[in-house]
């Protein structure tokens, strides 16, 4: 799927956006058959509403886009992306909107052409955009490729991104970008000293792996580290069916690290990229890992198992001791971890974890700029106790209940080393469909993170 502007053309419909309480004010400026015209259809320049003005001869010489008030737009974001769904085929051209919400609006645009598609078709915005004045097409369309990735892999069901399909995915993109690539799987992770992934994804019939690809040589190392379990039964603390239902965008962590990839090597950053991710399926079989058991890490902490359920941190926790040991500039882990986040902020934030303040500032300044909320959640040191069960270095599983995304965080901080490193506990999925946002697998923290990156890997 290509997710792309119009090009510029002088036959472009005008899009006029209107504040709700400027309206009358412009009106005032408009002719009387365009004013009769505007009252008559009852348009009230609400937000998400729109309206096609014609002249006498009934021919549209303009298209008007509610923009409501500052407090209805508070309650969302990528508002003219609604109008791309209700008007008719053609280009474009807005007018009349804050230069400062230019980019916002436009990419949202650009992400109401997408659908996913591959089980059915589906009919995808047909009203196009010509990029605003002031606005870099070409990075807005490259940040859509990467959303649009992320979506794509997440809604994939794991009978077809099993991780195997998601190594293929990596490599896809790889060749994409010219970058390298090497895959570590099965008894070979032994070994190679990943034990834990191997732990995890022994019992399925995909055989576990650990992703490992790299560009890019010049600059501060970055390395990002994503969640790749393609589906999680619970293994032998099996799910209710319920809860199993959503399990393929278990490997939303990874889909997310993609994207973001996609986006870094799409635009040139100058920095020295790798990207490890864990792919594995959390299955049920004679051979599967079990409760009570102690298994060794790669940096050689020891783990009881108190929950196969709490696979994620495994996973992770191999490959962030794997990424420590380069020492790069900064680690980045996303993960779909822990229920306790959607608890905590809901569906629509992107809770992260960082000790270094300056980083978090960047960040939260960044996402606000780009429209990709984030909250930031305390590595709360106190609660390590919480992890450390007494028989064992550390607990996968904490009993109690208590702060269990901070515990999961505080558990993955133990294999980062001194490395600089934030850990996002993401959703990865829209319940509700939005504008710009249908139903379905979501990219959550990858734009802030772009847009921050030069300033954090500068501290």
């Amino acid at each position: 799927m290509t997710l792309t502007f119009a090009p510029p053309s002088s036959e472009a419909l005008p899009l006029q956006v209107i504040e709700a309480d400027a309206l009358e004010t412009w009106l005032k400026t408009q002719p009387d058959p365009v004013c009769d015209w505007i009252r008559n259809t009852g348009f009230t320049a609400s937000l998400g509403s729109t309206a096609l003005v014609p002249d006498p001869q009934g021919t549209v010489i303009m298209a008007l886009a509610g923009y409501g008030t500052p407090g209805t737009r508070a309650r969302g974001r990528f508002h003219l992306a609604a109008a791309a769904n209700t008007l008719p085929a053609g280009s474009y051209r807005l007018e009349g909107l804050d230069p400062t919400r230019a980019e916002e609006e436009a990419l949202g645009w650009l992400l109401s052409g997408y659908v996913f598609d591959r089980y059915k078709d589906q009919k995808p915005a047909k009203a196009r955009l010509i990029a605003p004045e002031g606005v870099d097409a070409g990075r807005l369309e490259v940040i859509a490729a990467g959303e649009a990735l992320t979506r794509d892999l997440i809604n994939t069901p794991a009978a077809d991104m099993g991780p195997a399909e998601l190594e293929a995915a990596c490599r896809e993109l790889a060749a994409q970008h010219n970058a390298e690539i090497g895959v570590s799987e099965g008894d070979a992770l032994l070994d190679q000293n990943f034990p834990m992934i191997h732990a995890v994804g022994r019992a399925a019939d995909q055989t576990p792996r650990l992703i490992d690809m790299s560009w890019g040589d010049d600059g501060p190392a970055l390395t990002l580290v994503g969640k790749g379990v393609c589906f999680d039964t619970g293994g032998l603390n099996l799910k209710p069916g319920g809860s199993m239902g959503l399990m393929k965008k278990d490997m939303g962590g990874a889909a997310t690290v993609l994207g973001l990839a996609h986006m870094i090597m799409g635009l040139d950053l100058q920095l020295r990229l790798r990207v490890l991710i864990p792919a594995v399926e959390n299955a049920v079989s004679s051979n599967a890992f079990r409760p009570g058991d102690i298994l060794t890490a790669r940096n050689g902490l020891t783990v009881e198992i108190n929950n196969t359920d709490a696979e994620g941190r495994l996973v992770l926790a191999d490959a962030l001791a794997l990424g420590a040991e380069a020492t790069p500039d900064l680690m980045i882990s996303m993960a779909t971890l822990t229920g306790a986040a959607r608890v905590a902020v809901g569906p629509d934030l992107a809770p992260y974890y960082t000790d270094e303040d300056a980083m978090a500032s960047a960040l939260d300044a960044a996402a606000a700029r780009v429209a990709d909320p984030v909250w930031r959640m305390p590595f709360h040191t106190p609660y390590e106790a919480m992890i450390e069960p007494g028989i064992a270095d550390l607990d996968n599983a904490p009993k109690g209940g208590f702060a269990g995304s901070v515990t999961a965080a505080l558990f993955l901080r133990r294999f980062a080393g001194e490395v600089p490193y934030t850990h996002f506990d993401i959703y990865g999925w829209n319940p509700v469909a939005a504008p710009a946002r249908p139903k379905g697998g979501v990219g959550m923290g990858a734009r802030a993170l772009l847009e921050a990156l030069p300033e954090m890997l500068s501290l």
